[in-house]
């Protein structure tokens, strides 16, 4: 999706979309001035249509108020000036070849460990083979390019009918969703919000309580995703990685998600699933990559 498609104020003057950003970052005139080694009255100025920002100027203030580098882009192009941040194709580019064979080395180095990576709508890019056998057996149609992890996971025919305790995870996901969202001002992601929250609860789960933890429940460390898989409760924990400093809109959009084991019994059954799936891909004569 090129920077012209996501913004919810695409076709909104600079002025609009400066306003609305440090509306959303609840930031006065006088606090972004002096952040962004300008003044009061010059931001008053733009934001009213009275004067016309550099493009320098626009990057400052976007540095301070953390809009997300696609945004960025948005603002700029409302400005009248370019984008300063490209944008290539995760699977095509060649200037993200050395990257991509990083990430999907990563993937496979961390088997039997569930990773995927996803975009910032939450389509998938890559996944290894654990995450790919937790999730064989969902609907099709949720399996289906571009396959979306929220839609995955909540929706009625996906993951929902496995989680246990599924009302505190799904609430766990909604929040996630809900932040990006305040982040980056996506309509896109409205829509996906909008529609996963709105899924009823899967037949089996309609009787468990709701998302709010409770006197009683206990995690030592982190909320653990509790998976039903072939007669066993996988416990798991999420870890999340991102790019630091990123220059190039798709990478700053990448987050890795690992999934790891929370008690021994999950570690040794993951163990199991990661042989089942090297069998059947020998089997195929599928080799996994170096």
């Amino acid at each position: 999706m090129r920077y012209n498609e996501w913004h919810v104020g695409r076709g909104q003057n600079v002025g609009s979309l400066l306003r609305e950003w440090r509306t959303r970052r609840r930031m006065s005139q006088l606090e972004l001035a002096s952040r962004a080694d300008s003044s009061a009255r010059h931001i008053s100025f733009i934001e009213t249509g009275r004067a016309s920002p550099s493009r320098n100027m626009l990057l400052r203030f976007a540095d301070q108020m953390d809009i997300p580098i696609r945004e960025r882009n948005v603002l700029l192009v409302a400005a009248g000036f370019a984008p300063h941040f490209p944008e290539s194709s995760f699977g095509e580019s060649d200037d993200l070849s050395v990257l991509r064979t990083e990430l999907r080395r990563l993937l496979v180095a961390y088997e039997p460990n569930p990773v995927l990576i996803h975009d910032a709508q939450y389509h998938l890019v890559e996944a290894n083979g654990a995450f790919h056998a937790l999730v064989a057996d969902v609907a099709d149609h949720l399996l289906a390019p571009p396959l979306n992890v929220m839609r995955l996971s909540l929706h009625p025919e996906g993951l929902a009918p496995r989680i246990r305790r599924y009302p505190v995870w799904r609430a766990h996901l909604l929040g996630r969703l809900r932040h990006r969202l305040t982040v980056s001002g996506s309509a896109p992601l409205r829509a996906l919000y909008d529609e996963v929250s709105g899924y009823p609860l899967p037949p089996g789960r309609r009787g468990e309580d709701s998302g709010t933890l409770v006197e009683g429940d206990f995690f030592p460390y982190a909320l653990p995703l509790l998976l039903e898989h072939e007669g066993q409760v996988l416990s798991l924990v999420s870890a999340l990685m991102t790019l630091s400093a990123p220059t190039e809109v798709t990478v700053s959009e990448l987050e890795v998600e690992t999934f790891l084991p929370a008690n021994a019994e999950t570690a040794e059954a993951l163990q199991a699933l990661r042989t089942e799936v090297t069998r059947t891909e020998a089997g195929r004569g599928i080799r996994s990559p170096s």
